[in-house]
């Protein structure tokens, strides 16, 4: 049987990028000097894993059936930006003035590795679509090859069920210098490019 300090250890080791020697600093951290923090780790954690799901209708992490953007009656129901994880969410929610609705996929489509529509979500975001008060689609997947291949298909379904799709814009970043930016990003912001509108 491992000791407990080597099972708190590898408890750390299921934490993103944490490997052997992170946890195991993270786990003598908590022992020296943090252990009323521990504590209440344990306990915020052990509360959190019983009780965080998912909302029904946007997928996003919930308390409650229905998290709190979803029941807002300030928001406005007409757009609906679809992100591929929860932090996506927060991300644009921190940083921009949006006020519309979110669907969280919880992924993308990758066949390789057996992700398709129904694991991401998609026959929940058609009854969206279906229910027809959306009228724009934001789609806001990463710009990898998964998140582009999810993109089109987020399109399709858009415009299938009468919205408007509309996507994230990409390329260079604001106070970024061309010679330094990579040529993969660089291709795709030139051939991207929109006309600029008298007074901007």
């Amino acid at each position: 049987m491992s000791s407990l300090l080597e099972q708190l250890i590898e408890a750390f080791r299921i934490l993103p990028g944490v490997g052997q020697k992170t946890a195991q600093r993270m786990a003598y951290h908590v022992l020296e000097r943090e252990r009323e923090g521990g504590r209440r780790l344990a306990s915020t954690l052990s509360e959190a894993v019983e009780r965080v799901g998912h909302c029904a209708r946007c997928r996003d992490f919930s308390e409650t059936e229905v998290c709190a953007i979803c029941a807002s009656a300030a928001r406005d129901a007409h757009q609906l930006c679809v992100v591929e994880s929860a932090a996506d969410r927060l991300a644009i929610e921190q940083a921009t003035g949006y006020r519309g609705l979110y669907f969280v996929l919880q992924g993308r489509l990758s066949p390789l590795d057996g992700i398709g529509p129904r694991e991401i979500g998609l026959d929940r975001l058609a009854d969206r679509l279906q229910e027809g008060q959306v009228q724009e689609l934001i789609i806001a997947t990463n710009p990898t090859v998964e998140g582009e291949a999810t993109a089109h298909y987020l399109a399709q379904l858009s415009r299938q069920h009468g919205a408007r799709p509309s996507r994230l814009a990409h390329g260079v970043p604001l106070g970024g210098e061309l010679e330094y930016v990579d040529r993969g990003t660089l291709s795709h912001a030139f051939g991207s490019r929109s006309e600029m509108v008298e007074g901007r």
